[in-house]
Protein backbone atom coordinates (compact mmCIF):
# COMPACT_ATOMS: atom_id res chain seq x y z
CA UNK A 1 0.00 0.00 0.00
CA UNK A 2 1.39 3.38 -0.86
CA UNK A 3 1.91 6.09 1.67
CA UNK A 4 -0.52 9.00 1.37
CA UNK A 5 0.91 11.93 -0.56
CA UNK A 6 0.49 15.16 1.36
CA UNK A 7 1.57 18.78 1.45
CA UNK A 8 1.89 20.19 4.97
CA UNK A 9 1.49 23.86 5.87
CA UNK A 10 4.90 25.28 6.72
CA UNK A 11 5.62 26.25 10.30
CA UNK A 12 6.57 29.76 9.22
CA UNK A 13 3.20 30.32 7.51
CA UNK A 14 1.36 28.90 10.48
CA UNK A 15 3.16 31.21 12.90
CA UNK A 16 2.10 34.15 10.74
CA UNK A 17 -1.50 33.08 11.26
CA UNK A 18 -1.04 33.06 15.03
CA UNK A 19 -0.65 36.84 15.03
CA UNK A 20 -4.13 37.18 13.54
CA UNK A 21 -5.94 34.92 15.97
CA UNK A 22 -3.93 35.21 19.20
CA UNK A 23 -2.43 32.40 21.24
CA UNK A 24 -2.76 29.17 19.29
CA UNK A 25 -1.54 25.64 18.77
CA UNK A 26 -1.01 23.94 15.43
CA UNK A 27 -3.29 21.38 13.91
CA UNK A 28 -2.70 20.11 10.43
CA UNK A 29 -4.99 19.75 7.48
CA UNK A 30 -4.76 16.61 5.40
CA UNK A 31 -3.78 18.01 2.03
CA UNK A 32 -3.10 15.47 -0.71
CA UNK A 33 -2.85 16.45 -4.36
CA UNK A 34 -5.44 17.06 -7.09
CA UNK A 35 -7.28 19.98 -5.51
CA UNK A 36 -10.72 21.12 -6.53
CA UNK A 37 -10.51 24.26 -4.42
CA UNK A 38 -9.16 27.63 -5.51
CA UNK A 39 -7.64 28.95 -2.28
CA UNK A 40 -4.72 27.95 -0.11
CA UNK A 41 -5.45 26.30 3.22
CA UNK A 42 -4.03 26.70 6.68
CA UNK A 43 -4.99 25.36 10.04
CA UNK A 44 -4.57 26.56 13.59
CA UNK A 45 -6.31 25.77 16.84
CA UNK A 46 -7.41 28.42 19.33
CA UNK A 47 -8.02 27.61 23.00
CA UNK A 48 -11.74 27.75 23.74
CA UNK A 49 -11.15 30.23 26.57
CA UNK A 50 -9.93 32.82 24.06
CA UNK A 51 -13.29 32.90 22.26
CA UNK A 52 -16.06 34.40 24.33
CA UNK A 53 -18.93 32.65 22.56
CA UNK A 54 -17.11 29.44 21.69
CA UNK A 55 -19.26 26.54 22.85
CA UNK A 56 -18.14 23.96 20.29
CA UNK A 57 -14.85 24.30 18.56
CA UNK A 58 -11.15 24.23 19.35
CA UNK A 59 -10.00 24.45 15.72
CA UNK A 60 -9.89 27.46 13.38
CA UNK A 61 -9.22 26.64 9.75
CA UNK A 62 -9.26 28.08 6.26
CA UNK A 63 -10.10 26.08 3.10
CA UNK A 64 -7.68 23.58 1.68
CA UNK A 65 -6.48 23.19 -1.83
CA UNK A 66 -6.11 19.46 -2.16
CA UNK A 67 -7.70 16.14 -1.26
CA UNK A 68 -6.40 12.65 -0.45
CA UNK A 69 -5.65 9.92 -2.96
CA UNK A 70 -8.48 7.77 -1.60
CA UNK A 71 -11.26 10.34 -1.45
CA UNK A 72 -14.15 9.46 -3.76
CA UNK A 73 -17.17 11.75 -3.87
CA UNK A 74 -19.72 8.94 -3.68
CA UNK A 75 -22.56 11.25 -2.58
CA UNK A 76 -23.72 8.62 -0.10
CA UNK A 77 -25.92 10.47 2.38
CA UNK A 78 -25.95 8.06 5.29
CA UNK A 79 -25.03 7.81 8.94
CA UNK A 80 -24.10 4.13 9.11
CA UNK A 81 -21.22 3.70 6.65
CA UNK A 82 -20.34 0.07 7.43
CA UNK A 83 -22.31 -1.51 4.61
CA UNK A 84 -21.66 -1.79 0.88
CA UNK A 85 -24.75 -0.56 -1.01
CA UNK A 86 -23.84 -2.81 -3.93
CA UNK A 87 -24.54 -6.08 -2.10
CA UNK A 88 -25.61 -5.16 1.43
CA UNK A 89 -22.54 -6.73 3.04
CA UNK A 90 -21.36 -5.14 6.30
CA UNK A 91 -17.73 -4.61 7.22
CA UNK A 92 -16.69 -6.46 10.34
CA UNK A 93 -14.82 -4.65 13.11
CA UNK A 94 -15.17 -3.01 16.51
CA UNK A 95 -18.10 -0.53 16.29
CA UNK A 96 -17.28 3.18 16.55
CA UNK A 97 -19.87 5.90 17.01
CA UNK A 98 -18.29 9.15 15.77
CA UNK A 99 -19.87 12.56 16.40
CA UNK A 100 -18.44 15.65 14.70
CA UNK A 101 -19.52 19.14 15.73
CA UNK A 102 -18.80 21.89 13.21
CA UNK A 103 -18.79 25.58 14.08
CA UNK A 104 -17.82 28.79 12.33
CA UNK A 105 -15.43 31.28 13.91
CA UNK A 106 -16.37 34.95 13.69
CA UNK A 107 -15.20 38.18 15.28
CA UNK A 108 -17.29 37.55 18.38
CA UNK A 109 -16.59 33.85 18.77
CA UNK A 110 -17.96 30.52 17.62
CA UNK A 111 -21.41 29.60 16.30
CA UNK A 112 -22.73 26.21 15.12
CA UNK A 113 -22.45 25.79 11.34
CA UNK A 114 -25.65 24.26 10.02
CA UNK A 115 -25.90 22.85 6.51
CA UNK A 116 -22.25 21.84 6.10
CA UNK A 117 -21.51 18.61 4.25
CA UNK A 118 -19.22 16.32 6.24
CA UNK A 119 -17.68 13.27 4.55
CA UNK A 120 -15.69 10.59 6.31
CA UNK A 121 -13.80 7.68 4.78
CA UNK A 122 -11.23 5.18 6.01
CA UNK A 123 -9.86 1.70 5.43
CA UNK A 124 -11.42 -1.50 6.75
CA UNK A 125 -10.00 -3.79 9.42
CA UNK A 126 -7.50 -5.20 6.92
CA UNK A 127 -6.30 -1.83 5.59
CA UNK A 128 -8.36 -1.75 2.39
CA UNK A 129 -10.24 1.28 1.01
CA UNK A 130 -13.34 0.95 -1.14
CA UNK A 131 -13.80 2.08 -4.76
CA UNK A 132 -10.11 2.51 -5.58
CA UNK A 133 -7.34 0.64 -7.32
CA UNK A 134 -4.06 0.19 -5.49
CA UNK A 135 -0.98 -1.98 -5.94
CA UNK A 136 -2.37 -4.58 -3.55
CA UNK A 137 -6.08 -4.57 -4.38
CA UNK A 138 -8.89 -3.26 -6.56
CA UNK A 139 -12.24 -2.43 -4.97
CA UNK A 140 -13.77 -0.36 -7.77
CA UNK A 141 -17.55 -0.35 -7.42
CA UNK A 142 -17.48 -1.04 -3.68
CA UNK A 143 -18.55 1.78 -1.38
CA UNK A 144 -18.00 0.53 2.17
CA UNK A 145 -16.79 2.87 4.90
CA UNK A 146 -17.71 6.02 3.00
CA UNK A 147 -20.52 8.49 3.48
CA UNK A 148 -21.59 11.99 4.34
CA UNK A 149 -24.04 13.78 6.61
CA UNK A 150 -25.28 17.39 6.65
CA UNK A 151 -24.83 19.25 9.91
CA UNK A 152 -28.00 20.05 11.84
CA UNK A 153 -28.88 23.31 13.62
CA UNK A 154 -26.29 22.48 16.28
CA UNK A 155 -23.57 21.88 13.69
CA UNK A 156 -23.58 18.16 14.47
CA UNK A 157 -23.27 15.00 12.39
CA UNK A 158 -22.99 11.43 13.61
CA UNK A 159 -21.56 8.35 11.94
CA UNK A 160 -21.63 4.67 12.81
CA UNK A 161 -18.51 2.94 11.56
CA UNK A 162 -15.76 0.59 12.74
CA UNK A 163 -12.35 1.15 14.27
CA UNK A 164 -9.97 1.31 11.26
CA UNK A 165 -7.24 -1.18 10.50
CA UNK A 166 -3.74 -0.31 9.32
CA UNK A 167 -1.73 -0.35 6.12
CA UNK A 168 1.90 0.10 5.14
CA UNK A 169 3.39 3.54 5.74
CA UNK A 170 0.61 5.09 7.85
CA UNK A 171 -0.60 5.09 11.40
CA UNK A 172 -4.27 4.33 12.02
CA UNK A 173 -6.52 7.23 11.00
CA UNK A 174 -9.88 8.44 9.68
CA UNK A 175 -10.17 11.02 6.91
CA UNK A 176 -12.83 13.72 6.98
CA UNK A 177 -13.82 16.59 4.73
CA UNK A 178 -16.09 19.55 5.53
CA UNK A 179 -17.70 21.44 2.67
CA UNK A 180 -19.88 24.53 2.86
CA UNK A 181 -21.91 26.12 0.09
CA UNK A 182 -23.04 29.74 -0.03
CA UNK A 183 -25.20 31.04 -2.94
CA UNK A 184 -23.55 34.48 -3.01
CA UNK A 185 -20.07 33.60 -1.78
CA UNK A 186 -17.28 31.14 -2.36
CA UNK A 187 -17.69 27.59 -1.14
CA UNK A 188 -15.14 26.24 1.32
CA UNK A 189 -13.49 22.92 2.04
CA UNK A 190 -11.41 21.66 4.91
CA UNK A 191 -9.84 18.22 4.91
CA UNK A 192 -8.00 16.56 7.78
CA UNK A 193 -7.52 13.32 9.71
CA UNK A 194 -8.46 11.92 13.10
CA UNK A 195 -6.17 9.63 15.05
CA UNK A 196 -6.22 7.19 17.95
CA UNK A 197 -4.03 6.75 21.00
CA UNK A 198 -1.52 3.97 20.30
CA UNK A 199 -2.49 2.03 23.41
CA UNK A 200 -6.13 2.02 22.31
CA UNK A 201 -5.21 0.83 18.83
CA UNK A 202 -3.05 -1.93 20.30
CA UNK A 203 -5.99 -3.09 22.41
CA UNK A 204 -8.50 -3.10 19.57
CA UNK A 205 -6.16 -4.75 17.09
CA UNK A 206 -5.76 -7.81 19.30
CA UNK A 207 -9.31 -8.75 18.30
CA UNK A 208 -10.65 -10.35 15.15
CA UNK A 209 -10.69 -9.54 12.25
CA UNK A 210 -7.74 -7.19 12.88
CA UNK A 211 -5.45 -10.04 13.97
CA UNK A 212 -5.51 -11.61 10.52
CA UNK A 213 -3.65 -8.57 9.16
CA UNK A 214 -0.76 -9.06 11.55
CA UNK A 215 0.96 -6.55 13.80
CA UNK A 216 1.17 -3.01 12.48
CA UNK A 217 4.64 -1.71 11.73
CA UNK A 218 4.07 2.03 12.31
CA UNK A 219 2.72 3.92 15.30
CA UNK A 220 1.77 7.58 15.67
CA UNK A 221 5.24 8.92 16.43
CA UNK A 222 6.66 7.37 13.26
CA UNK A 223 4.01 8.81 10.93
CA UNK A 224 5.16 11.98 9.17
CA UNK A 225 1.60 13.27 8.83
CA UNK A 226 0.81 12.69 12.50
CA UNK A 227 3.99 14.51 13.54
CA UNK A 228 2.60 17.78 12.17
CA UNK A 229 -0.26 18.33 14.59
CA UNK A 230 -1.66 14.85 15.08
CA UNK A 231 -1.62 15.22 18.85
CA UNK A 232 -4.38 17.83 18.47
CA UNK A 233 -6.43 15.47 16.28
CA UNK A 234 -6.54 12.51 18.66
CA UNK A 235 -9.98 11.10 19.37
CA UNK A 236 -10.89 10.55 23.01
CA UNK A 237 -12.80 7.28 23.04
CA UNK A 238 -15.34 6.16 25.60
CA UNK A 239 -16.44 2.54 26.00
CA UNK A 240 -20.02 1.66 25.01
CA UNK A 241 -21.99 -1.56 25.23
CA UNK A 242 -21.11 -2.32 21.59
CA UNK A 243 -17.72 -0.73 21.10
CA UNK A 244 -16.53 2.86 21.40
CA UNK A 245 -17.79 6.41 20.93
CA UNK A 246 -16.01 9.72 20.35
CA UNK A 247 -16.88 13.37 19.76
CA UNK A 248 -14.62 15.85 17.97
CA UNK A 249 -15.08 19.60 17.49
CA UNK A 250 -14.18 21.36 14.22
CA UNK A 251 -14.13 25.15 13.75
CA UNK A 252 -14.09 26.87 10.37
CA UNK A 253 -12.57 30.30 9.87
CA UNK A 254 -14.10 31.26 6.56
CA UNK A 255 -13.00 34.86 6.13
Amino acid sequence: MKKDDYQILSRRKTLALFRAVGSAIIVVGCTPRKSRSTQAQSSVAVPASSLANNTLSACVVTPEQTEGPYFVDEKLNRSDIRSDPADGSVKDGVPLQLTLRVSQIGNTGCAPRAGAIVDIWHCDALGVYSDVTDSGFSTVGKKFLRGYQVTDANGTVQFTTIFPGWYEGRTVHIHFKVRTNAPSAQSYEFTSQLYFDDSMTNRVHTQKPYTSKGQRNLKNAGDGIFQDGGEQMLLKLTKTSLGYAATFDIGLQMA
